[in-house]
């Protein structure tokens, strides 16, 4: 098949048993950034 093209989207979501809100307010944008740079990193396109 040529001149095919073929594009996947994925939504993650991060769960805990109860929903707890265990990651702190302060830790969540670096935990983003750090998360967003392995995802770069592995050459995944990433649309936040």
């Amino acid at each position: 098949m040529a001149n095919t093209y073929t594009q996947c989207y994925f939504h993650l979501v991060f769960a805990v048993t109860n929903r707890d809100a265990l990651i702190q307010k302060k830790w969540k944008g670096q935990l983003e950034k750090y998360i967003t740079g392995i995802i770069q990193d592995e050459g995944i396109n990433y649309l936040p």
